[in-house]
């Protein structure tokens, strides 16, 4: 299957792009791992599929509007 043919079905399916989906469920897993456990950001960052604390940190906070530590200090709602 060509990528564009996996991209529509999975949008049709799933109601949003793949990768749209693979950040929303990077981000969701990594707020509950913030909440859930004492894990470090980086290792949570690698967990959820990031090599780069840096880059992870960027995609959390434009999902949040705060950093991974504010966030674990908060204890905010990852449904936000």
């Amino acid at each position: 299957m060509s990528r564009a043919t996996f991209a529509r079905r999975f949008t049709g399916l799933v109601g949003q792009p793949p990768l749209s989906y693979l950040t929303w469920w990077r981000m969701t897993t990594a707020a509950r791992l913030l909440r859930a456990s004492d894990s470090t950001l980086d290792a949570i960052a690698t967990s959820v599929g990031y090599t780069s604390t840096f880059a992870f940190s960027i995609a959390f906070k434009r999902r949040f509007g705060m950093a991974p530590g504010q966030y674990r200090r908060a204890g905010a709602d990852p449904g936000q």
